[in-house]
């Protein structure tokens, strides 16, 4: 059993349902019934009891239950008295990374850490805004890089970089719209945007649709929730729609772009995506201190 599978399986039992579970836990609600059928099988007996009410634990689930809140309890608390041999800089840091880093912004940043913190160590995270959130508050990552900032106290945060996107459009349709300064939010009025699951960034994406709405702008496909917009789905959504959709990319998008299809800036920069750091601010550790310091805001 994994950590993750415990932590699931709580979370559909407090909230009774898998739609309020898969809420909770930033996941789709086919992946944590994926996750929870898979935890059956591995213990062999069955541990819940759907109806159109919802879900209850049987009474092996219920033996479960306390077990693994009792697990998950002990886990946290040991790497709370593991953090205290850390507080000298020479401990793990589980940093978390977004989709679409810009590649200018580590690089800087660990090496400066590196500088006041040699013996310390960053494990790397892929994982979308909603799941880094998720994970901070079970204890499972100790920074994140995100692309909202959190509105109660419960975490600090500080500004690591802001970019003006533009976008990913047919070259054949930008030769059309495109004036001098690059293609207005105007002239894509009609086109689809090809974008990412709300589920991964909800604040970002309610800024971005409601900026779209304003211009007459539809939603195009999006990616399901629980699949991340890669940059082959981008360009595949773009290169398939006879030039009715675009997609969002910043101007150092370091990823090849196929013939027949352009990049081009958006006209006043009217799109600014911004990237936090995130950490708990009851933290203590001295190595998260300075890897927080080592960043600077970086302009693209």
């Amino acid at each position: 059993m994994e950590l993750r599978e415990l932590k699931s399986f709580i979370a559909v039992v407090e909230e009774g349902g898998m739609s309020a579970a898969a809420r909770r836990l930033h996941v789709s609600q086919s992946a944590l019934s994926q996750t929870i059928s898979s935890l059956e099988r591995e213990v062999g007996v069955k541990l819940l009891v759907r109806s159109s009410a919802g879900v209850r634990p049987t009474a092996a689930g219920m033996t479960l239950l306390g077990e693994a809140r009792a697990l998950l309890a002990r886990y946290a608390q040991t790497e709370r008295t593991m953090a205290d041999h850390t507080t000298d800089g020479s401990g793990v840091i589980r940093l978390g990374i977004p989709f679409e880093l810009p590649p200018s912004v580590l690089p800087g940043t660990l090496s400066r850490f590196a500088a006041d913190c040699p013996d310390a160590r960053i494990v790397p995270r892929h994982m979308a805004t909603a799941a880094q959130f998720a994970a901070l508050h079970s204890d499972d990552l100790d920074v994140g890089l995100v692309r909202e900032r959190f509105a109660g106290s419960e975490f600090d945060a500080i500004l690591v970089v802001r970019e003006s996107l533009g976008i990913l459009i047919a070259s054949d349709r930008a030769a059309e719209v495109s004036g001098p300064d690059g293609i207005s939010l105007e002239a894509l009025r009609g086109m689809d945007w090809v974008g990412f699951p709300r589920t991964h960034s909800p604040a970002w994406y309610d800024e971005l649709t409601a900026i779209f709405c304003t211009h007459g702008i539809a939603f195009g496909p999006s990616s399901q929730d629980d699949q991340e917009l890669i940059p082959a789905v981008k360009l595949m959504g773009v290169g398939a729609s006879a030039g009715r959709a675009f997609a969002l990319a910043p101007p150092d998008w370091p990823h090849p772009i196929p013939a027949g299809i352009s990049w081009a800036p958006l006209v006043g920069h009217p799109l600014i995506r911004r990237t936090w750091a995130v950490w708990p601010a009851n933290t203590h550790r001295r190595d998260v201190g300075h890897l927080v310091a080592a960043f600077e805001v970086v302009d693209i």
